[in-house]
């Protein structure tokens, strides 16, 4: 099992230094690092087999200990030019010598591994020179650059590792000829599991026992029956089929990518078994339940083989699946390890959830608002005032309360503040009868009207609404002024209503407008038009883009202002 793993200059990496597991999760936004992160294992068991083949028990002197890698033997890293392994393609530095001469020398790239094998820790490091665009150098890792060269032995346990690499299903071909095990690692390795995926389950095939397995697995997920591949020597081509819940017998192509890609992960575990298994996406094309299914499965089938699974993923499931029980690496800023963090801040997490944490992280502050509608209501205001929070807004990390509690957001800002001790936030609440904190790292703040809905309701808006995409038909009629007709009759007839009952007329600040002026009236309203009621409660954020800048009231603007206020004192990490 590999425990820990060192990575300087390789490709999006500049330094990367975290521990491994049986089973660990590499987490982070799009390019940030996670499959080169894979691909470094993956160049380094390259690396370490060809020199063990080549160099192994041989006298050589250390200064010609390196070995050849000819590009094209990157199954796994895939590269048109060898320079593209290396950060920002950063190949040779300049370096000053003693005499003040400037000499060239080679920028390495240097991948150190530990791991332990029955019971025995061992460390293997190897180093990779630049040497052209279709090769590079691969020896041992030398250990001082200002002594005599001595080099890193390589154990004997490091070179019995394999490692096998797995990229996310990318559709089925619907032809499939037979290929060698070579070629399909090589079709893996450049993303064409589309091409391999029968192959795969051909070997399994053969396998009787896990052959059941995948079998039985595939159909308590999907409900449908894997029948055996077939291979047609005379058209050199494997076929395979399966049968739906009613019977009836289907090409594998015809069925979703979901299956595809579970099918594809679990056949790949069983036909490598004592593998290190390095899974680029392996939730790709799989809904919420199926996720957290897989990933379970995924951690069963792996102990089972013997195997230790590194995985990348997007996916919140696959987080808060892995967080209480395996190793997650975040790569955000330098990836370090995210869930080695005391038992209180488990505690915490395990109440929160993990990607809320790692959310904190990425961005250093939290907005806490009763729904989406108030973040659609607020970046609509933003943008029609031109206000710096339009572009704060875009993507922020937001927590939706829904029960407008205080205590609520307090308890989940300062459980994320556990982990993260220089975290900031801002709760804005409809108005409340409750105190709240004036000061401090989380800002409390509420409406002065009665929700943040109220800031909509003015007839300018409303007609606006009524009368937009509208235009005059065939015989002259004016839609537009018929619907503003409507609407204003409607206007009236609930303003009635809400004096009968002794409730806040439509305008003012202490009506909860949603509820008690905009529901009836739009249900009213699209009655009358004899069509579906098109705006309900959690459509009302299209009103906010009607409000003209005069008509957004100033307290919006003081909203906005503390908005971008938190969100400049937030330290992302870095």
């Amino acid at each position: 099992m590999l425990t820990h793993i060192r990575i300087n200059n390789f490709k999006r990496l500049s330094k990367a230094d975290f521990e491994l597991g049986k089973s660990v999760v590499l987490i982070g936004p799009n390019n940030s690092g996670k499959t080169t992160a894979l691909q470094a294992l993956a160049l380094w068991n390259i690396g370490l087999h060809r020199w063990y083949e080549r160099r192994s028990g041989k006298g050589s002197p250390e200064e010609r200990s390196g070995v050849t890698i000819n590009r094209r033997d990157l199954i796994a890293i895939p590269v048109p030019v060898a320079n593209l392994l290396w950060r920002d393609l950063h190949v040779r530095s300049i370096a000053e010598r003693g005499s003040g001469k400037q000499r060239t020398q080679n920028v390495r790239i240097d991948i150190v591994v530990e791991g332990v094998t029955e019971g025995q820790p061992w460390e293997c490091g190897l180093e990779f020179d630049y040497a052209n665009e279709e090769s590079l150098y691969c020896r041992p890792l030398r250990l001082n650059d200002d002594k005599p060269i001595q080099r890193m032995p390589v154990p004997t346990p490091a070179a019995a590792v394999k490692i096998a690499f797995l990229p996310p299903m990318s559709g089925l071909a619907a032809v499939e000829p037979k290929w060698e095990p070579g070629r399909i690692n090589v079709l893996i390795g450049e993303g064409q599991t589309a091409q391999v995926l029968r192959n795969l389950c051909y070997q399994i095939f053969e396998q009787q026992q896990y052959w059941e397995m995948l079998i039985g697995q595939i159909k308590a997920l999907f409900g449908v029956t894997l029948l055996e591949p077939h291979y047609i020597q005379e058209r050199g081509e494997i076929t395979m089929a399966y049968r739906d819940s009613n019977g009836i017998e289907l090409d594998l192509s015809s069925s979703g990518r979901g299956l595809q890609q579970t099918v594809l992960l679990l056949a790949h575990l069983y036909a490598n078994p004592q593998t290190v298994l390095l899974l680029d996406e392996p939730d790709a094309h799989l809904e919420v339940l199926r996720q957290r299914q897989i990933y379970q499965m995924l951690t069963q089938v792996a102990e089972a083989q013997g195997s230790q699974f590194i995985a990348a993923s997007h996916s919140e499931v696959v987080l808060n699946e892995a967080a209480g029980r395996d190793i997650v690496i975040a790569f955000v800023g330098r990836p370090h390890r995210m869930d080695d963090r005391g038992s209180q801040v488990l505690k915490a997490l395990n109440d929160i959830g993990f990607d809320q944490y790692y959310q904190a992280e990425q961005t250093g502050w939290v907005l806490y608002l009763e729904g989406s509608t108030d973040l659609a209501i607020l970046q609509a205001f933003a943008t029609t005032l031109n206000h710096p929070a339009a572009q704060i807004l875009e993507q922020p990390f937001v927590s939706y309360v829904s029960t407008n509690l205080p205590q609520r957001a307090r308890d989940h800002f300062y459980g994320l503040r556990e982990a993260k001790p220089d975290l900031v936030g801002i709760a804005l609440f409809d108005r409340i009868d409750k105190n709240l904190a004036a000061d401090g790292p989380l800002a409390e703040m509420m409406w002065r009207r009665r929700e943040i809905e109220n800031y909509l309701c003015a007839e300018p808006v409303l007609i606006a609404y009524a009368r937009q995409d509208q235009t005059n038909d065939l015989f002259g009629f004016a839609e537009a002024e018929y619907r503003e007709t409507v609407l204003r009759k409607c206007i009236a007839e609930v303003t009635n209503a809400l004096e009968v009952l002794h409730k806040p007329g439509p305008w003012s600040e202490d009506i909860k407008a949603s509820d008690d002026f905009l529901d009836p009236l739009f249900e009213r309203y699209f009655s009358t038009l004899q069509l579906p009621n098109l705006l309900r409660k959690t459509d009302y954020h299209v009103l906010a883009r009607l409000v003209p800048p005069e008509l957004i009231a100033p307290e919006v603007v003081e909203k906005l202002d503390a908005i971008v206020a938190v969100a400049q004192r937030a330290k992302p990490r870095v």
